[in-house]
């Protein structure tokens, strides 16, 4: 078949010929200095190239891109077609509880629901729904399973009905790993095939580290789930061309500082520079000293630094993986191949490529730091971890506690014989006496008297994609705590340990090092293979703790190895949460307190007495190698991933029914259809005026996705808990939100719930509250919400800068709309919520640059109205919004219609994003 710009050629691979479209030959027409792209936008211009159809992709967007210039901004949409879609069950049931709303809204149009069907191949994991309900016990992963899957039958039911409901549909079962590290080390393949034509493996996902899979060389980002449904449903991903930010990486890490202390200081960095809405691209001799699971940090954790992704582009580290993880020779040589015909490969002395902006990073200026207390970005060098609880203690929770911390010493650097820096205090300095710090409460666990104060380490978990995919950080968390071990150390009886690998490869290797029994000593047993502390499902608290903090507010600490540490995240009463490497998260556990400095104060005493530190605990970087190489084989994998579809007895004992339209049950507390189509007609309605506005919100500054979108357990007393006992569910039944996510009814009275949201509307309250106006009354959001749609009254939220800042929950923007909100005026928005807003027919304003509530004079308490607001809206289009106080004074201000592009425009008119797909599909037959 004839291709645009004659770019369809052959290439000669070891299994035969395959077609590809040669970049090569738009250099060679003249468009432009293809071969000094950066490889991410190579990587879109392929796709556009393979997608011209004069429809969706004309010859003019290839044109264009293929010419691009880094001195130019954002300023062309095109339509990116990714190869597939990743999904987890968090995201995903309601993902796949739309499609079948869909189906159900097609019937009714009277079309062909078998049209509703994923056109793009789709992988959901599930990965989400296991809780450390048991914990530092040989059972504890057994008892999580069963706990899980009595908590979620219902919901394994619908996703084994979706697996055979719809074509192109995968689903890798309980227990088996997180779905961004079975997506690295097993269903990324780096180059696909279909129909005899190779081409980069691209993706979106429903989870923001999909970005994770960037460190193999794929180009993948997160997006809502009514996004990825659409993408799913054969529709591009439309975007304006991004900036693309070159990382240049040189020098190599000192002994001793892990693949997390460069994350965190990335993370600072970028955030620094600022990345919301571009790419990133690492680049420099600094990069290949960095193993594929190292790079595979960095690429997961680009949501925390703001980045659309963080790419490393495909070298001979990434074959090396390839093979490692027991992908086919053959994929390896086309690989290969391919991404070397293509100018997608790099090497150190390749030409330089051409970047919108350079960030340096000297990797030799990195040095051992965890972040916190609920930010990812707010890195706190280690030995400064100490003083900076302190000034959190009594700024970011208000704790009027005593003295001072006399002024810091000079940095006791570590240092080795050599003087080399290195991972223990040049000379061991006593532990002050803390004056500022003397609140204790006792505590009896199991017969173990303890003190807990300020600081106290109540969870330490080594958990998340982010780390647990690497070897290298694991077997260094266990060679630690051998050591610890060794030295008679013990974890503090307060501490809430947990091991969640991100593949079942982990715990191979740990077993096949003898470091297991090790971190089993130390109660850090495997609680199940998935995200479960990053994710908010941490569990309960022992009781006695969670009484002594609850009754004497204490500020409590969680440990991490995540990515995810923000308010209310972790677990409801853990106020100050921090990310570590995952030795450093042992370490912590061992000390009990984050109240402490590691390069100066003693971790613990040995039995006899003697002080321990974490120099003495801390493996070499020869002790982690030698421990990797003689621990972790390509064998591991291979025979870990055979059976990576098969799954436990407790999943193979569920029943697998098979039917076209899905049997909706009103009674089920999980799995609801949702409202959003049962009432669609063919017709869009339109752009409607938006008038006499209420705010059932005014927020602040980088108010976060887990502010807004409902996550973690809930309790009795909230609109959540009260919907369930009213249908006849006890309390200890609840579940979290996460797992309920299937049932609109539950999702919408958590919307806006979270413990640590403040509502400027509601003074003095914390936790999801709002002010009814006129009349005054004090209600939780929900219930306010529903007042006002009784009242025919639309809603609006005011916000603040980094709106909708953290994960790509599509509830995030599903619940607003349910809520009634029609609009969110803020300073700044986070690039996935904004989209999201727009996909679920919410208009994003903005104010223009130097306004802000604040500077308006705005109380919240005025009635809004969006002028200008009809079918004539066009994207970029600036409006007047008319605010009218209760005095009737009235304030006009301009706000920015972000709405970005034409096609989310008629995304917007039509209701939403799916709206518009199915409007579609249903007129064509």
């Amino acid at each position: 078949m004839a291709s645009p710009f004659d770019a369809r050629t052959s290439l000669s691979t070891a299994s035969g010929s395959v077609d590809i479209f040669s970049l090569r030959a738009l250099e060679n027409a003249g468009l432009g200095e293809v071969s000094t792209l950066p490889v991410t936008l190579k990587v879109l211009l392929e796709n556009l190239l393979r997608h011209c159809d004069g429809y969706h992709v004309g010859e003019d967007d290839v044109a264009y891109l293929a010419g691009w210039d880094p001195a130019v901004g954002e300023q062309r949409e095109i339509a990116y077609m990714p190869a597939r879609v990743l999904l987890q069950d968090f995201t995903g049931v309601p993902a796949v509880v739309d499609l079948a709303a869909l189906r159900s809204a097609m019937a009714r149009l009277g079309g062909d629901p078998k049209k509703i069907n994923p056109l793009i191949p789709a992988d959901l994991v599930i990965d989400h729904s296991v809780q450390v309900d048991r914990f530092g016990t040989e059972d504890s992963f057994g008892f999580n399973a069963r706990r899980e899957f009595e908590r979620n039958r219902e919901r394994y039911e619908f996703l084994k009905w979706g697996q055979n409901a719809f074509d192109n549909f995968r689903v890798v079962p309980p227990a088996t790993g997180i779905c961004h590290q079975v997506n690295l080390e097993y269903l990324g393949r780096v180059v696909q095939t279909r129909e005899g034509v190779a081409f980069p493996d691209t993706l979106v996902g429903t989870d923001s580290h999909t970005t994770m899979i960037n460190g193999l060389g794929i180009l993948g980002w997160g997006v809502g789930g009514i996004e990825a449904e659409a993408v799913m449903l054969g529709q591009p991903v439309y975007m304006l061309v991004p900036r693309v930010v070159g990382v240049r990486l040189t020098g190599e890490l000192r002994p001793g500082v892990t693949a997390t202390d460069l994350v965190l200081r990335v993370t600072e960095l970028l955030r620094e520079h600022g990345v919301v809405g571009k790419l990133v691209e690492y680049f420099g001799d600094g990069v290949g000293g960095l193993t594929l699971p190292d790079r595979a940090v960095l690429a997961n954790m680009a949501p925390e630094y703001g980045a659309t992704a963080g790419f490393f582009p495909v070298d001979a580290g990434t074959l090396e993986y390839l093979r490692f993880t027991g992908r086919d020779e053959a994929l390896v040589d086309l690989v290969e191949r391919y991404t070397k015909e293509q100018g997608l490969f790099r090497s150190d002395d390749a030409p330089p490529l051409r970047y919108s902006e350079v960030v340096e990073l000297d990797l030799s200026t990195v040095e051992p730091a965890i972040a916190g207390p609920k930010r990812p970005q707010d890195r706190i060098p280690l030995g400064r971890v100490k003083r900076a609880f302190f000034d959190a203690l009594r700024t970011t929770f208000n704790k009027g506690v005593g003295a001072d911390l006399p002024p810091p010493e000079e940095d006791g650097r570590w240092a080795d014989e050599g003087g080399n820096p290195s991972d223990g205090p040049a000379v061991p300095a006593p532990r002050r006496h803390d004056t500022y710090n003397d609140q204790r409460v006792r505590v009896d666990l199991d017969g173990v008297e303890a003190s807990l104060t300020h600081g106290a380490v109540v969870i330490a978990s080594l958990t998340s994609c982010t780390n647990t995919s690497s070897p290298t950080l694991m077997l260094g968390a266990g060679l630690l705590a051998k050591k610890a071990v060794e030295r008679g150390l013990t974890v503090r009886p307060w501490v809430k340990t947990s091991l969640a690998p991100g593949s079942r490869v982990v715990t191979r290797y740990l077993e096949a090092a003898g470091l297991l029994p090790y971190l089993e000593a130390l109660r850090f047993h495997l609680v199940g293979y998935g995200c479960t502390t990053c994710i908010g499902n941490s569990g309960p608290l022992p009781e006695p703790v969670a009484r002594a903090v609850t009754e004497n507010d204490l500020v409590v600490a969680g440990v991490l190895s995540g990515n995810r540490n923000f308010e209310g995240r972790i677990n409801p009463l853990v106020k100050a949460n921090y990310l570590a490497s995952p030795p450093l998260v042992v370490a912590y556990a061992l000390a009990g307190t984050v109240d402490i400095d590691l390069t100066r104060e003693p971790v613990a005493h040995d039995p006899n007495g003697q002080p321990v530190y974490l120099k003495d605990l801390w493996p070499t970087d020869g002790e982690v190698r030698e421990a990797v190489g003689r621990a972790v084989s390509a064998g591991m994998f291979g025979e870990e991933y055979a059976k990576v579809f098969e799954g436990t007895d407790l999943w193979n004992g569920i029943e697998a029914r098979g039917a076209e339209l899905y049997a909706w049950d009103p009674t089920s507390t999980y799995i609801q259809e949702p409202p959003f189509f049962q009432d669609l007609t063919l017709d869009p309605p339109g752009v409607r005026p938006i008038e006499n506005a209420r705010a059932l919100a005014v927020l602040g500054d980088s108010v976060t996705t887990d502010h807004i979108s409902p996550a973690g357990a809930f309790g009795p007393d909230t609109p959540a808990g009260r919907y369930l006992i009213e249908k006849g569910v006890a309390p200890e039944e609840f579940n979290s939100f996460g797992s309920r996510r299937g049932n609109h009814e539950v999702m919408m009275r958590g919307t806006f719930g979270n413990v640590r949201i403040r509502n400027r509307l509601a003074p003095g309250t914390e936790g999801g509250f709002t002010t009814h106006l006129p009349t005054g009354e004090v209600l939780p959001i929900y219930d306010a919400a529903m007042r006002y749609r009784d009242e025919g009254t639309p809603l609006v939220v005011l916000a603040g800068k980094d709106y909708g800042m953290g994960s790509s929950r599509d509830w995030a923007a599903k619940g607003t709309a349910l809520l009634g909100v029609r609009a969110v005026i803020a300073e700044s928005y986070e690039r996935i919520h904004r989209s999201n807003l727009v996909g679920m027919g919410v208009l994003p304003l903005q104010f223009q640059p130097g306004d802000s509530v604040e500077s308006l004079g705005l109380t919240g308490r005025e009635t809004f109205t969006v002028e200008g607001l009809d079918d004539r809206l066009r994207p970029g289009q600036t409006l007047t919004v008319r605010a009218r106080a209760e005095d009737g004074g009235e304030k006009a201000f301009p706000a920015l219609v972000r709405i970005d592009t034409p096609v989310e425009m008629e995304y917007y008119h039509n209701g939403g994003i799916l709206h518009t797909v199915l409007r579609r599909l249903a007129r064509e037959d």
